[in-house]
């Protein structure tokens, strides 16, 4: 019982490695989850849009995308990006791995962000697209300007959700050797574990994580559940207040659901 106690819950290790989490890794694990989670949003909100076009050729290849970033683990993603586009000559952001570490966790985040962006868009409300045909708007400008912005607050909580998963992926970014200032919590308490053989600088990690991600998640099941008291149904589930309907076909209002 010692030994288990002396290798996970060491103090001294834990007071040791605690003020590097909390500065360098704390910082840099939010720089790179905060930087993937906008390139996700930009990329997602594209692919989304792609997503329900009534054309199948712009369809195909956001779907592949979504596809194969979902279906691929993150960590064999963010090593064909971070180890596998420098050694190919391919050097976006010349030596520092910093960059290709947001690029890797953006493009992944973007993949389900899409399918939360398209949930949301397809759950507006078909009048919603009618009104904004009746005062003449194309079919571009009533996505833009009425549907796509309904849409997002539909699933401000799911985003919201991401941001949480982002950070969390952002550990697999050891894999790219960051330099000292740019690592994150999980490479700093790797490199104190690999010196000391002493695994409670996990441990410290795994309670800065913890410290950080809970209180969001109750923040955003909070938000959550205020969002959804404000569309509940007054009138016998009629009005603006009413459950939001899938759209409908193109014929009728020109927007349609992706495959």
């Amino acid at each position: 019982m010692g030994d288990f106690l002396h290798s996970f819950f060491d103090i001294h290790q834990i007071l040791a490695v605690l003020p590097a989490l909390l500065g360098e890794g704390l910082r840099n694990t939010l720089i790179i989850a905060s930087l993937a989670l906008v390139l996700g949003l930009a990329v997602g909100l594209l692919l989304a849009m792609l997503l329900i076009s009534a054309r199948w050729w712009l369809r195909a290849p956001a779907r592949i995308y979504v596809d194969v970033f979902r279906g691929l683990p993150a960590i064999v993603t963010v090593s064909l990006i971070g180890i596998g586009l420098p050694s190919a000559g391919v050097r976006l952001f010349g030596q520092s791995p910093m960059g290709y570490a947001i690029l890797a966790v953006g493009l992944i985040n973007a993949a389900y962000i899409a399918e939360i962006f398209r949930s949301g868009i397809q759950a507006v409300p078909p009048g919603q697209a009618e009104a904004g045909r009746s005062l003449g708007m194309s079919h571009l400008t009533t996505l833009l300007l009425v549907v796509v912005p309904q849409g997002i607050r539909n699933v401000l909580p799911a985003l919201a959700n991401q941001f949480i998963v982002a950070v969390k992926e952002s550990s697999l970014v050891y894999l790219l050797g960051l330099a000292v200032g740019e690592r994150e919590l999980y490479f700093i308490a790797q490199q104190a574990q690999a010196i000391s053989y002493n695994s409670s600088s996990f441990v410290a990690a795994g309670l800065v994580y913890i410290v950080f991600t809970v209180p969001l998640t109750h923040l955003v099941n909070w938000f959550d559940r205020r969002l959804r008291e404000g569309r509940r149904p007054t009138s016998g589930g009629t009005g603006p207040s009413a459950a939001p309907q899938p759209l409908v076909p193109v014929g009728a209002t020109g927007f349609e659901a992706g495959a």
